[in-house]
């Protein structure tokens, strides 16, 4: 398979990611997995698609990420990761849109109202 460049996103958060055939050895902006992400909850998450579709260790993954922060970065990959392996094989298809993988979660930020100190948030209402 030729390079080919697949984007994911969440909230502020945009992923770039290639897959390419290998080993299974994950590069995230020129950096280790584990180093990137400390956290085993997001590598959990970027993971998911590889153990959904049972191609774990098969195709190494680059992946560059900017904007947001952890947790958004971490689904943006995700989602990169899930459309490119539907790319690569169409039978995946099925198993990634059933665990809700291929769909961009809509869900942003809310923004600040005037007159109030956060988006819901009201200052505290005296009578007198």
């Amino acid at each position: 398979m030729a390079d080919k460049l697949f984007v994911g996103r969440r909230k502020n958060a945009v992923a770039r990611v290639f897959l390419r055939s290998g080993s299974g050895k994950v590069t995230i902006n020129d950096k280790e997995f584990e180093k990137f992400f400390p956290m085993k909850e997001q590598r959990d998450t970027i993971l998911q698609p590889f153990s959904v579709t049972e191609t774990s260790g098969k195709y190494d993954l680059f992946a560059r990420v900017n904007g947001g922060g952890i947790t958004g970065q971490s689904e943006a990959i995700r989602l990169g990761i899930s459309r490119a392996l539907e790319e690569i094989n169409p039978d995946f298809r099925t198993n990634l849109k059933s665990e809700g993988l291929l769909k961009r979660d809509p869900r942003m930020v809310e923004r600040k109202k005037y007159g109030q100190p956060k988006a819901r948030k009201r200052f505290q209402f005296s009578k007198r």
